[in-house]
Formats: C-alpha cells, sequence, structure tokens
C-alpha cells in the first residue's frame, strides 16, 4: 500500500499508512489497473495491437488510451481546465491524433506501453496520498460532453478515473477472450 511520510520536531520521517477514503480509492485504482493489465499477459507486441472485434480497439491502444487519460485527470487535479485542451475547438487532425491513443503505432511495444501506464499509476497514486484536499474544485474544461461552467472536486475525477479504468478493463477482457479465449475471471 502506498504511504504518507510524517515527522515531528523530535522524529525521522517515518511513513505513515494510508487510511480512510484515500486508502478505498488507491485499492480501487489499483484493482481496475490490474485488471486491465491483466488482460495483456503473455501477449506478443502484434496480438497486443489486433483487433478481435468490429471495434476499433486493440489492448495495447486501450492501455494507451487509459494511460493519457489518467494522466490528463491527474494534471487537472493539479492545473485545472489548463491542463486539458478545449475539446469545443479541435479539428479533424486533433481527433485523428486522439485515435492514435487506441491503436499499437509502428514502433510500439507491449511493454513499453505498460511501463508507461505504470509510471502515470505512480504518479497518481502518489497524487492521492498527498493531495491537500480531495473536496478542491476545478472548473472543466470546455467540451460538449461537460455542463458549462461546472466543477469537479479531486475525489469526483479520481472516482471519474475509476469508472473510466473499469469501463476499459471489462472492453479489454472482450477483446482479450475474442483474440485467444483467454478470460479475466471466470
Amino acid at each position: 500500500m502506498t504511504t504518507s511520510t510524517t515527522t515531528t520536531a523530535n522524529t525521522p520521517a517515518t511513513p505513515a499508512p494510508v487510511t480512510g477514503e484515500r486508502a478505498d480509492l488507491l485499492v480501487a485504482l489499483g484493482k481496475q489497473r490490474h485488471f486491465l493489465r491483466f488482460t495483456t499477459r503473455d501477449l506478443t507486441d502484434e496480438q497486443a495491437g489486433l483487433r478481435t472485434t468490429a471495434s476499433e480497439l486493440c489492448l495495447g491502444g486501450l492501455v494507451k488510451h487509459v494511460t493519457a487519460v489518467e494522466r490528463l485527470w491527474a494534471d487537472f487535479i493539479v492545473e485545472g481546465a489548463s491542463a486539458m485542451p478545449d475539446f469545443s475547438t479541435w479539428t479533424e487532425a486533433d481527433f485523428a491524433r486522439r485515435a492514435d491513443e487506441f491503436r499499437m503505432l509502428p514502433g510500439e511495444t507491449l511493454a513499453g506501453v505498460l511501463a508507461e501506464y505504470a509510471e502515470v499509476a505512480r504518479r497518481t497514486d502518489e497524487l492521492v496520498v498527498t493531495l491537500p484536499d480531495l473536496n478542491a474544485t476545478q472548473a472543466l474544461p470546455k467540451a460538449p460532453w461537460f455542463e458549462p461552467e461546472a466543477e469537479w472536486s479531486a475525489r469526483r475525477v479520481l472516482l471519474h478515473v475509476v469508472a473510466e479504468t473499469a469501463q476499459h478493463a471489462g472492453h479489454a477482457d472482450i477483446i482479450r477472450e475474442a483474440l485467444d479465449g483467454a478470460k479475466s475471471m471466470g
């Protein structure tokens, strides 16, 4: 479990266990991340890039997408809407670049994609532990799917990341089962 550090005037820094809501958030994030990563077990780079359904999705692409989403939302917690694009001004080229999040591109490896995901997860976990206030809010960026002038707390953002990861772990399970019959559970 991730820990924070506490000090007093008379004692050196010692790790303090993360408890309560923050521990619950870390467990929920960790569990969903595990299920997503587990769908890629024992795959080659080529298999991680295969589409196995009518969808454009592949396993490596899903990991890339969840990595990008988690990184973006963690940045949002710290920096606010300036960390995110103004989606209302996106061009076709912007949407094409975003589509590359959902596929393995030439030169990308499953190991590299998973390593980047692990680093983003580590950073998010550190943020959960060290953030002064989970109630702190930021105004959402402009996007057709957000209510105008809405604000989200850090807590709500983290719950959104848990939900996003869980949703895509489910997609990944279907893609993996269609690939070679392997399942995450059951």
